[in-house]
């Protein structure tokens, strides 16, 4: 029996950009140690939710781990929530929530605030409040995200997001999608009239205001729900589980099925994490338990920011990791590397395109790949749904049971 490492590449996924001579990031990229390890492993592509349907982080991650996310995804929120450290109680409702940049005329500039990196910690503590009897809790999270949750009777989710996707467009008001949401509806949208005023005058916009950095000066949020009861992934699984994150949607989600964090301090979300303390961390985790996720966010804010060319660089990185930290450890593990979906830079979004993946462990048959990248391994073993995954990761590892006598 094996131990199991799933690196999964955020938003690895790509399409031939004109940048790259035609060809896309993983195609462009000199990545040594992930050809070697595909080449002398198996590989193909696979759909994280079915094909033809454009996956989120959030139900892909329930997918991969053996979730069924059209029975558990209630939304993005509460993931976001827990991944933050907020401690949900039954029928609170929770939202995935950004720090934005808004203007005088309430029209979206920026949906990230300039990717804000210090100072969330004091605009989130200033945000808490109670509007008529609900109390609200508003937690930061890496760089800009954040999560809202709302406690109190008779509230509902079904309402609509006051977050438009887009910049240079005014932030809608919040509408009921039924009679139950009416008055959560109400509720938030007096939280972002009175968030606006709260954020306007703090101190730490102040400050942004005098050097002339995009203002943290409005909260959008999307993604409502009520938090799932996932079944605990050791029971489901019969293996013990931990994961690595630095966002709090993937940390969330890992939170809820019991499994271990061994989140190093200092990562972060973002295309200057340590991906070497990732994998050392994880690789440290596994002589505890039998499986470790590694959740690596850069490749996907490089594909949102439509930059083809960093999210090449950021590949390079993963696989200059990779290099120093598993491939003396290469023949006693279960190595799958993959994304939780596409993300194109030329669509700076989401796309429904199946993502590589490769599955590396001593023994295991060979497709001899040479470069591993999207068009490459169509010629591969695999052709995978999310929720073959961890079964062949299991069976892998000579940790499945055998169906039938």
């Amino acid at each position: 029996m094996m131990k199991v490492l799933l690196i999964i590449a955020d938003g690895l996924g790509d399409r031939p950009s004109p940048v790259l001579g035609g060809k896309t990031p993983l195609e462009a990229a000199i990545k040594p140690n992930i050809d070697y390890l595909a080449k002398n492993g198996i590989t193909g592509l696979i759909d994280p939710i079915a094909p033809g349907i454009i996956p989120g982080s959030d139900t892909s991650h329930l997918t991969y781990l053996g979730y069924d996310a059209y029975k558990y995804y209630t939304g993005r929120g509460p993931f976001e929530a827990l991944g933050s450290g907020l401690k949900l109680e039954p029928g609170d409702i929770a939202f995935r929530a950004n720090f934005a940049t808004v203007d005088g005329n309430n029209i979206v500039r920026d949906r990230r605030a300039g990717r804000i990196r210090s100072g969330t910690d004091l605009l989130a503590k200033s945000l808490n409040m109670k509007i008529e009897d609900t109390d609200i809790f508003f937690k930061e999270g890496i760089e800009h995200r954040a999560a809202l949750v709302l406690r109190g009777e008779g509230l509902s989710p079904e309402v609509s997001d006051n977050d438009p996707h887009e910049e240079n467009v005014a932030v809608p008001k919040v509408v009921p999608l039924s009679k139950k949401g009416e008055k959560t509806a109400r509720i938030l949208n007096e939280f972002y009239d009175r968030s606006r005023k709260i954020l306007n005058e703090h101190e730490v916009n102040r400050e942004k205001r005098e050097k002339s950095m995009p203002e943290a000066n409005a909260i959008l949020f999307r993604g409502g729900g009520v938090v799932p009861e996932l079944p605990n992934f050791e029971i489901k699984h019969g293996i013990k589980g931990g994961y690595i994150a630095a966002v709090s949607l993937v940390a969330g989600i890992c939170r809820l099925a019991g499994m271990k964090n061994f989140t190093p301090s200092g990562v972060t979300g973002s295309t200057d994490t340590n991906v070497v303390a990732k994998l050392k961390a994880a690789v440290e985790g596994l002589k505890e338990v039998d499986f470790i996720l590694v959740n690596i966010k850069g490749t996907d804010i490089a594909g949102h920011d439509g930059n083809g060319m960093k999210k090449k660089e950021f590949i390079e990185k993963i696989d200059r990791a990779i290099g120093e930290v598993l491939m003396n450890e290469k023949d006693s593990l279960v190595i799958a590397f993959t994304g939780d979906h596409s993300t194109p830079a030329s669509l700076k979004e989401h796309s429904s395109d199946p993502v590589p993946i490769f599955i590396h462990y001593k023994g295991s048959r060979r497709d001899g790949i040479e470069n591993f990248n999207e068009m490459s391994v169509r010629g591969g073993t695999l052709r995978l749904r999310g929720n073959d995954l961890m079964n062949l990761l299991l069976s892998s590892a000579n940790m499945a049971e055998k169906f039938g006598a």
